[in-house]
């Protein structure tokens, strides 16, 4: 079925709905001292993330960046309320959807060429309205105390099962959550979905959490003995409490599985933008040598998608991953998922 247009916010249950933007990097004035306006990105990527790829952009460009974060479906509420007065320039998100969101209603400038033409076709706006700058994939974490490995289910399907109640815990308001719930409804359609999503909430029972961070965390601890992630959260984890702390490990769902879903992260420049070749920069940056090998070599342990960057050392490559066969397209602008999680009443 065809996404449904957004009549509401798309995160209208969250509080961060109501809380303004918060400017976290950046400041006017260029590093030779030449007064020039900055740049207004809005970042629902991971702050760190975004840090480290700003930074570089303005050591290397001179062009100062202002950053400010929030959810990445609150910004592009944002964005869509603001409209041609918006102050960003840019977007950078975690997901696909909200940019497909933004691009439906047309508030997005086209990316040039020479842009998309740095990373494969499939992981970018069909429209060219933003470029894919990193991928991650969902995966099954698990507490190694708890389960075995061949005691996992090999299908998403499987977790709403009644034998998995009080084992499984789920971050429904995480944005990395939607395209689970829309691959399912691609595959099995909107009913199976709901069905899945009610029997998910019955056996995640209070173990319903805000993020996937959180989630990471309570089954590393044995709070809970499985959930569902991208797989990042977990290295993340593993980088900062050392692999001595840790008491879980990650599995993939079979082949194809609508549980095994690839994420494409983007950045787009706003039709409002004061400045558009500036913004056009940082978009050719990100896909840039320099951009992807700060997302390779740094702690986002996040894919890069320009072909010869490799990942970090320890993921698997990107080009042994068999995710489901979802286009982003398919993937939508995430609105079905959203009232598919409001009707089982998760969000």
């Amino acid at each position: 079925m065809p996404e449904t247009s957004h009549a509401v916010p798309r995160r209208l249950a969250r509080l961060a709905l109501t809380l303004p933007l918060v400017a976290t990097l950046g400041a006017c004035g260029s590093p030779s001292g030449r007064s020039q306006p900055a740049l207004v990105l809005y970042s629902g990527q991971h702050p760190t993330t975004t840090a480290a790829l700003v930074t570089a952009f303005e050591l290397q460009t001179g062009i100062q960046v202002q950053v400010r974060s929030n959810d990445e479906d609150v910004l592009a509420d944002q964005i869509v309320e603001e409209g041609s007065a918006s102050p960003a320039d840019l977007i950078y998100t975690e997901n696909s959807p909200a940019l497909e969101y933004l691009q439906s209603r047309s508030l997005l400038a086209t990316v040039p060429a020479g842009t998309l033409a740095r990373v494969p076709a499939r992981f970018s706006s069909p429209q060219s309205k933003w470029v894919g700058v990193s991928a991650r994939v969902s995966v099954l974490v698990y507490n190694t105390q708890l389960l075995r490995k061949n005691q996992l289910p090999t299908s998403v399907m499987s977790l709403a099962q009644s034998r998995w109640r009080g084992l499984v815990g789920i971050a429904p308001a995480e944005t990395d959550f939607q395209p689970i719930v829309s691959s399912i409804a691609q595959r099995y359609g909107h009913g199976a979905a709901l069905r899945w999503l009610e029997g998910m909430a019955a056996n995640a029972g209070p173990h319903s959490y805000p993020d996937d961070e959180t989630l990471t965390a309570r089954v590393n601890t044995g709070q809970i003995a499985v959930a569902i992630i991208n797989q990042y959260y977990w290295y993340r984890l593993r980088a900062e409490v050392g692999a001595s702390q840790l008491h879980s490990a990650l599995a993939f769902f079979a082949p194809h599985d609508p549980g095994y879903v690839l994420d494409v992260s983007g950045a787009a420049v706003l039709r409002a933008s004061k400045d558009k070749a500036a913004a056009d920069r940082f978009l050719a940056f990100l896909v840039s040598d320099r951009g992807q090998e700060i997302l390779a070599r740094g702690d986002s342990f996040e894919y890069p998608l320009a072909p010869g960057i490799p990942a970090r050392r320890g993921l698997p490559p990107l080009t042994t991953l068999e995710p489901a066969p979802l286009s982003i397209a398919q993937l939508g602008d995430g609105a079905s998922a959203v009232n598919l999680l409001r009707l089982a009443q998760l969000l």
